[in-house]
């Protein structure tokens, strides 16, 4: 009886749905024109040879791939990293020359070298460890040197992408509801355009 009752109810109600027609009267509306300046700055072309131009200047003079690329704070990092393999470099050569002169010296017979009472065997491990810092100096200069060069690349490259300057990092504070206690943390919020 009762399922009866919402079936007639049903019908009647659907009934009323269809029984609607659509209104005759239009109202026209006017087109508005909005004109918004656009804040976007625009975009310069890609050009996919222009990472190939910045390893190339890099290659030929480093830091040029970053002026290339109008990174200049790059500049200051890469020459400090090649002066500093250059001038360890120069001070490891001087030992080595120093420690092998003494060496040389006293295999001569010579006992007025600057070392008094260091053996031979120091002398001898002394010019291996100069000879391997130096080895490691030469590394460090290769490498920040092929790093610029792959930075250049690298920046050239992304230049190509749109990154939004609005990188914030803030502090947050929650309550917890569980232990009723506040929280504190970072959030560091990137906003893509």
């Amino acid at each position: 009886m009762k399922s009866n009752f919402l079936y007639i109810f049903f019908l009647i109600f659907a009934t009323s749905l269809f029984a609607q027609t659509p209104d005759s009267l239009t109202v026209k509306k006017e087109k508005k024109v909005i004109v918004v300046n656009d804040s976007i700055l625009p975009k310069e072309e890609y050009n996919p040879l222009a990472p190939a131009k910045a390893a190339f200047y890099s290659a030929v003079l480093p830091g040029l791939g970053q002026v290339y690329n109008k990174r200049y704070w790059k500049i200051p990092i890469i020459y400090a990293g090649m002066a500093a393999g250059v001038y360890f470099y120069k001070q490891q050569d001087d030992d080595y020359d120093r420690f092998r002169n003494a060496y040389k010296r006293r295999l001569a017979g010579y006992t007025d070298d600057e070392f008094q009472g260091i053996s031979n065997d120091r002398l001898i491990n002394a010019q291996k460890t100069a000879q391997k810092n130096k080895s490691i100096s030469i590394i460090v200069t290769a490498a920040f040197y092929f790093l610029n060069i792959v930075d250049a690349n690298v920046d050239a490259h992304l230049r190509q992408y749109e990154v939004s300057e609005d990188l914030s990092l803030q502090p947050s504070f929650d309550y917890n509801q569980f232990s009723a206690k506040p929280q504190y943390g970072m959030s560091l919020t990137y906003r893509f355009k």
